[in-house]
Formats: structure tokens, C-alpha cells, sequence
């Protein structure tokens, strides 16, 4: 189906795209998104040069909400520091493009690409497209009134760039990949699913967290501030429309939010090692059972960080702990979509096609 540097090429891409996650992790947590307050595909492409270009991005930066409400005084090389996950962020993406494009190009020509990879390379397109266009949109709002970026949209930004991933790994288990098992098991297809969807649902809760930077409200594990359930929660008159949407000048979105990924999290971790612990018990492939044991692993790592970023939450989120933190999240999420792909019909053997 795919040769060695057609396989190659799409790994790269997984990996590249998980490092462009990664470092959007950085940039938000790091408060660096709304440093650079243009977009500009190809003469953004270069940093300021000099002194002079400096000044003229720091004089535009100290225009927005973030800097006058947040980062007021703020020194030139705090800016700079700032401005370097941001630029380097967009880098990468263009990197992303270049890596992707000239090989694109290059097999087309010389007719490696079959109907299918096509197929599926035109989808992986229009999701990167969408990412990178709802990336600014996300950027766009945090440079009016309020100092951040919309938690909202910053959770449809990421949840388009977990799209995109999944495009591209779902190709390279094509590739890779024969389509079948040595016997379809209906219970845990239907589990591979249902696991799947509910940490959709934590991820996404996780991404509005971040972008609330709700964190901080309650640092603290197992209790939040003492409490399980925040008082703001119970009390009718805190909830209203404005309370959700401003959620910066509101308590409730970060208590009620806190709610919801803390105790999914707990369903998502017994269904991912139920289902796990069910697998493994049956004679299957090495690599079904090398996944599962590695979702265990993740998934018990993943619950012990989540913990370590509440309890060394202070003044700011620690930078290492949540990227991490999301990191690892990426991590289950591969090896979920992988359970799908494995179960998903009946099937002779796994194998690597060599043509």
C-alpha cells in the first residue's frame, strides 16, 4: 500500500504535529499566545532583527488587554521571552507545511500515492487548514478586552488539532496496519469506543480548564479549597448566561469546570483500565497487549500529574507538570484511537505491508 519514505513521511508528520501541540501547550500556559498581534504567513516568518523591530512589537503588544491589565511594566527581555513561544509556535506550524508540501509533491509526481492515502491526505489538509485558521480567530480574541485568549475557542483549536492527529494516525495505521484481527471480540470494540468518546469529553474539559487558567482557583487534591463541591455550585442565583461566558470575571465557570474534568477523570480512568485489564486477559496479538499495558501506564501517569499541577500551583501553572500533563493525554489518546483501529472488524492477522 505504501512504500518506506511514503511511511517515513507520515511518521514525521505524527511526530512533528505532536511537538506542535506541545509547544502550544507551553505558549498557553506560559501566557505567551497574545505576543505577537498579526498574522502574517509569509512575512511573519522572520523574528524582529533589530532594536528598532523590537520596540515597534513591544509598542503593538503594550496595546492589548493582556499587557495593560496583566504585564504592565513589563521589561523588553520578558517580552522577548514571551514572543519566542508564540513565534515559535507559528515556525513550526509553517515547518509543519514545508515537511508536508515538497515530499507531497514529490510522490504525487512520481505516482506513489494511491486513490485512498489521497483521499485521506485531502481530509488531513482541511483539518490542518482549520486549525491554523481557528488558531487566530483564538488569538483575535484575546486582543480585545479581555487579557486571554476565549477558553473556548482555544478548546475548539486544540480540539481541531486532535483531528488532525487523528487523520494522520489513522493513515499510518492503514499503512501499517493490516485491516483485520484473528477474530472480531464485539465487547471490546463497543469498550474501545466508549472509552474513546468519554476521554474526548475529559480532553476537551481539560483544554476550557487550561484556558481558564481555572487552575489556580482551586489548587489543592483531593478537596477544592477545602470543599468537595464549591458552594458557588448550589447557590441558584450564581448561575446565569453571563456568568459562563464571562467566566474571567465570574467564579463559576473555573468551580463548575474543576467539577467536571476532576470527577470524569476518575470515570475515564476506571473504564480505560477496566477495559485494559479485560483485554489483556485474552489471547491476542503482541501488539494488542504492548498497547493496553502502555494505557495502563499512561493513564496512572497521566492521574499522578494531574494531581502534581494542582499541589504545585502557586502565583502560576508549572510549566513542566502541565505540558506533561498534556503530553501524556496525547499519548492515551493515540493508544485509545489504536484500540479502535485493532478491534474495529474481523480479521485474519496484523501485519506490516512491505510493498
Amino acid at each position: 500500500m505504501a512504500n518506506k519514505y511514503i511511511k517515513f513521511w507520515l511518521y514525521t508528520g505524527c511526530i512533528m504535529l505532536f511537538f506542535q501541540i506541545v509547544i502550544g501547550g507551553i505558549t498557553r500556559i506560559t501566557g505567551s499566545g497574545l505576543s505577537i498581534t498579526k498574522w502574517e504567513i509569509v512575512t511573519g516568518t522572520l523574528p524582529p532583527m533589530n532594536s528598532g523591530q523590537w520596540e515597534e512589537e513591544f509598542d503593538l503588544y503594550k496595546q492589548t488587554p493582556q499587557y495593560e491589565k496583566i504585564n504592565q511594566g513589563m521589561s523588553m527581555s520578558e517580552f522577548k521571552f514571551i514572543y519566542f513561544w508564540e513565534y515559535f509556535h507559528r515556525l513550526w506550524a509553517r515547518l509543519m507545511g514545508f515537511v508536508f508540501l515538497i515530499p507531497f509533491l514529490v510522490f504525487a509526481y512520481k505516482r506513489w500515492l494511491n486513490k485512498t492515502i489521497l483521499k485521506h491526505l485531502g481530509f488531513v489538509i482541511l483539518s490542518a487548514m482549520g486549525a491554523a485558521t481557528f488558531g487566530w480567530i483564538m488569538v483575535a480574541s484575546g486582543l480585545v478586552e479581555r487579557p486571554w485568549v476565549n477558553a473556548y475557542k482555544l478548546s475548539l483549536h486544540l480540539s481541531i488539532a486532535l483531528l488532525t492527529l487523528a487523520l494522520l494516525v489513522w493513515l499510518v495505521f492503514k499503512v501499517e496496519l493490516d485491516k483485520t484481527m484473528e477474530r472480531r471480540i464485539q465487547l471490546f470494540y463497543r469498550w474501545s469506543r466508549i472509552f474513546f468518546i468519554a476521554l474526548l469529553v475529559q480532553m476537551f474539559f481539560g483544554a476550557v480548564l487550561s484556558g481558564m487558567r481555572a487552575a489556580l482557583y482551586y489548587p489543592s487534591w483531593p478537596d477544592m479549597n477545602g470543599t468537595y463541591f464549591p458552594a458557588i455550585l448550589l447557590d441558584a442565583e450564581s448561575w446565569s448566561w453571563a456568568g459562563i461566558i464571562d467566566y474571567d470575571q465570574d467564579a463559576l465557570m473555573p468551580a463548575l469546570i474543576h467539577v467536571l474534568h476532576r470527577n470524569w477523570a476518575y470515570v475515564v480512568y476506571a473504564l480505560g483500565i477496566y477495559m485494559a485489564y479485560k483485554v489483556l486477559r485474552y489471547p491476542l496479538q503482541r501488539l494488542v497487549y504492548v498497547n493496553n499495558i502502555a494505557l495502563i501506564v499512561f493513564l496512572n501517569l497521566q492521574v499522578v500529574l494531574g494531581i502534581l499541577v494542582l499541589l504545585y500551583t502557586d502565583s502560576s501553572i508549572p510549566v513542566f507538570l502541565g505540558v506533561m500533563h498534556q503530553a501524556i493525554a496525547i499519548f492515551i489518546f493515540v493508544s485509545a484511537l489504536l484500540n479502535i483501529y485493532i478491534f474495529r472488524r474481523p480479521v485474519n492477522t496484523i501485519h506490516e505491508h512491505n510493498s
